[in-house]
């Protein structure tokens, strides 16, 4: 994807690497001394006006159809098309998605398995708490090496490409390091509100008894603070894209983000809770039957499952089947997740940036519509 054209930020310094685009209002065209005169429909397809050979058109009448080189038409994208980019990168190109998910779902998993046997509960009602903490470190890893390389999987999905998983990591290991920093500082800042917020109810808690009215009141305190993250985090939910795609550093991918969520902040909200709800459906169909197992042999008791303080005090055998349950869940979700956060991506650029053009020019598509609709330097009319 280095040499990819398409994915650069209006306004880069990157040299064109193409003739210069043509303004948003000149008439489109076709490029190649074969493209029929302005006006007159290319052989074989319908003009404006006509009807589409077989019934009316799927976007409507006699309107030209949008180029599709990959998972996804190069077009401002609805809620069902990105939800089906998402699972069509996963299906196209499964060998090197899944193969990919599956080592970093065993690594995550190894890490929550070995500090659930260090701690054991020994921090009392905050076990739970404590452990996520704990695991943080080598989750954001993980995290940080996934978006990485399902990020170039993703960008060669959508211009009809395929990548091996050493083609993923040639493109993205330059980026590790930035990718890195910038997940640290996206996290302080969004998650980093709300822990600070929890922190007071935390230690109350893990200390001496005390009064339970305090420890409400210190809860709730921390609820206020999630508003505040969950803005963060869509706020900035598309710099790790641009960072690895436009080759920007982590505070411009910061302003990028800020600067493509500007006005679309709800329906990106919506989208990104509904794909982290359909995320978390799947791992639950998977766990329960390997916790409902669990209990058939004997590895827990019931009481053990419904009491949360209880949890780390699990056998070894109950934890080694709950972290089978989350690989196999993370293998399928972990590619979905960052397939949708690079759609989205996608989908907003092509609304303020005209995106699809580039995009389409890169993938080698002649299609009539595909270029004129606005130089991506200048002022492109943003197209809900």
């Amino acid at each position: 994807m280095t040499d990819t054209p398409g994915w650069a930020s209006p306004g880069s310094s990157e040299p064109p690497r193409d003739d210069a685009r043509p303004p948003a209002d000149a008439p489109a065209a076709v490029p190649g001394p074969s493209a029929p005169p302005q006006g007159t429909p290319a052989p074989g397809r319908p003009g404006w006006g006509q009807q589409a050979p077989g019934g009316p058109h799927p976007y409507g009448w006699g309107a030209p159809q949008s180029p599709k080189p990959g998972v996804i038409p190069l077009r401002p994208l609805g809620l069902g098309e990105l939800l089906d980019g998402s699972v069509a990168t996963i299906r196209k190109h499964w060998r090197t998605a899944l193969t990919l998910s599956l080592g970093i779902a065993v690594i995550e998993q190894a890490g929550n398995v070995a500090a659930n046997l260090l701690i054991k509960g020994k921090t009392g009602a905050a076990t739970q708490v404590t452990i996520m903490l704990a695991s943080m470190p080598l989750t954001v890893l993980v995290s940080v090496v996934a978006t990485a390389l399902l990020t170039m999987v993703v960008s060669r999905a959508v211009l009809g490409q395929s990548a091996t998983a050493g083609d993923a990591w040639r493109d993205a290991r330059p980026r590790l390091l930035q990718l890195l920093g910038l997940t640290v500082l996206t996290g302080l800042m969004s998650g980093g509100v709300v822990l600070l917020g929890f922190s007071p109810w935390y230690f109350y808690s893990t200390g001496s008894a005390g009064a339970s009215g305090t420890a409400a009141l210190l809860f709730l305190v921390g609820f206020l603070t999630i508003p505040v993250g969950l803005w963060l985090w869509i706020r900035f939910s598309l710099a790790a894209p641009a960072l690895m795609l436009e080759k920007q550093g982590v505070l411009t991918a910061l302003s990028r983000s800020r600067r493509l969520v500007r006005g679309s902040w709800w329906r990106i909200f919506g989208i990104s809770l509904l794909g982290e709800v359909l995320t978390f459906i799947v791992a639950m169909v998977i766990a329960i039957p390997f916790r409902f197992v669990g209990l058939v042999l004997g590895f827990s008791d019931f009481n053990s499952q419904v009491d949360v303080n209880s949890a780390a005090d699990q056998p070894t055998a109950m934890l080694i089947t709950t972290a089978i349950a989350g690989i196999i869940a993370a293998t399928l979700t972990i590619p979905f997740r960052a397939a949708l956060g690079v759609l989205i991506y996608v989908d907003q650029r092509i609304r303020r940036e005209a995106l699809d053009i580039e995009l389409a020019r890169a993938a080698g598509s002649t299609e009539p519509g595909t270029a004129g609709w606005g130089d991506q330097s200048g002022r492109t009319p943003a197209r809900r």
